[in-house]
């Protein structure tokens, strides 16, 4: 690549949308984490309303919707995305606990605190973390519950590479204690935090060898194309020399009673 340290945010948002679109999870996950971050939600009912928010093509949302109480309103911000979901509810048999909706994660369209769990894997960092979970608590009733997967250092120090890839990528990349204070800061007390599995990111990029090639297949003369699939490329080859580094940590929290 001409630019090593070019990143996903780089590329145009429809072709990153068309790429991502053609799989199961648009990030590392799996049922497997959604459940036991689920687990420590407690009293949820029929009436409880949920929202899950960057929510992809939906994997999370159905597997939330199976084995939880409640109605979940999943958002995103690409209709393509949204469309695959509604499908995929349909089918699924399960349109009365779910409403799909294009929007955006920094201008919710619901009312002050609506809700009773806000749910967001992989996708907080659209906004920030400090930003998201800060505007997203007013949305919360009164010990409501808040369950995000943030992309987190788990060493103290790193190799020069990875540590300027993700700076560049992600700026607000830190180590879990430091997002711990901030959670503390912004009115929440931690329910549970958890590193995710290996598996999730290797299992996420083993899936998009075969996307990959329908992508260049699609748009053989298309020189950014070759870019984006070049840079989910590194960015496989990156994870396989620093996974020690690096990787996803789930963060259950409740919005403290005032």
């Amino acid at each position: 690549m001409e630019n090593e340290q070019t990143s996903i945010h780089d590329f145009d948002v429809t072709l990153i949308c068309e790429y991502f679109s053609s799989m199961h999870r648009q990030g590392p996950g799996s049922e497997s984490a959604t459940l036991e971050a689920l687990g420590y939600i407690k009293g949820l009912t029929d009436l409880s309303e949920i929202a899950d928010l960057g929510c992809g093509t939906g994997a999370q949302t159905v597997t939330i919707a199976r084995n939880a109480k409640g109605h979940i309103t999943a958002l995103d911000l690409f209709p393509k995305f949204i469309d695959i979901l509604t499908a995929n509810v349909a089918k699924e048999g399960l349109s009365e606990l779910i409403s799909c909706v294009v929007g955006s994660m920094d201008n919710l369209p619901f009312a002050a605190e609506s809700l009773d769990a806000i749910w967001s894997e992989g996708a907080i960092y659209n906004i920030g973390f400090r930003k998201g979970i800060e505007y997203w608590k007013s949305f919360l009733k009164p010990e409501g519950y808040l369950a995000v997967s943030e992309a987190c250092w788990l060493t103290d120090s790193r190799p020069e590479e990875i540590e300027a890839f993700w700076t560049d990528a992600y700026p607000e990349i830190d180590t879990a204690e430091r997002k711990k204070k901030q959670i503390t800061a912004a009115g929440y007390d931690l329910v549970a935090d958890f590193v995710l599995p290996k598996e999730c990111w290797t299992d996420f990029y083993a899936l998009q060898i075969d996307a990959q090639e329908k992508f260049l297949q699609r748009y053989p003369d298309n020189s950014t194309v070759r870019m984006l699939v070049e840079n989910e490329r590194r960015e496989a080859e990156l994870y396989a020399k620093y996974s020690d580094c690096y990787g996803y940590i789930f963060f259950v929290m409740k919005k403290r009673r005032t």
